[in-house]
């Protein structure tokens, strides 16, 4: 087994803690590093300290942002009564690529998973509770993952959100646009079926 120096070895142990990195491709970019100009190893190391030194959460929707509060939350041109209740901030952009949603949101920062120990207290949902009681908004989409903790969270948010009387929407699963339907799972096609709409 080959060794390497201390301040390799060091890196490549950073690099694998990254979601997806293993040995090997921890290696490749330990080693790319190391061949980069003094200027781009700099250049990446600021970053990583900018990141961690400016950005923070939204104190409306905990969107991860450098201003208080976030682009979204403080735009005149969004429509602020409706609210996308997502898992993480990475949602947001396939919300926005549809260029059809001019709503603003709420980051979870996870969903409700007993079998890893998170449940509603463990995820953002005060503050969603608190702009609801404070009649902040029309309508809630619940925007969950497909999954069965996001399916958990969003029947859970969807008890939650009714008791305050509001409008609560679900988005439509199903096959995928492009796909074939006869490689859809039974879940997915079920989902298909009961999301079908009048044309």
């Amino acid at each position: 087994m080959s060794r390497f120096a201390e301040p390799m070895a060091r890196l490549i142990d950073e690099l694998k803690k990254l979601p997806g990195v293993g040995s090997k491709s921890a290696q490749r970019l330990a080693f790319h590093i190391l061949r980069s100009s003094e200027e781009d190893a700099s250049a990446l190391a600021g970053a990583i300290h900018e990141v961690k030194a400016s950005l923070r959460l939204c104190s409306v929707c905990n969107n991860i942002t450098d201003v208080d509060p976030c682009v979204y939350c403080s735009s005149p041109t969004r429509n602020q009564r409706l609210i996308c209740v997502v898992e993480e901030p990475t949602n947001i952009a396939a919300v926005e690529k549809t260029r059809h949603y001019n709503g603003v949101y709420h980051v979870l920062h996870g969903s409700i998973s007993p079998i890893h120990g998170v449940g509603p207290e463990q995820l953002r949902i005060s503050n969603l509770m608190k702009r609801v009681e404070d009649e902040q908004a029309d309508e809630v989409i619940l925007a969950t993952n497909p999954t069965v903790e996001g399916e958990a969270t969003a029947t859970y948010l969807s008890g939650q959100l009714r008791r305050a009387g509001l409008k609560v929407t679900r988005i439509a699963t199903g096959i995928p646009a492009g796909s074939d339907i006869e490689y859809a799972d039974e879940i997915t096609m079920l989902k298909a079926m009961e999301g079908r709409r009048e044309l």
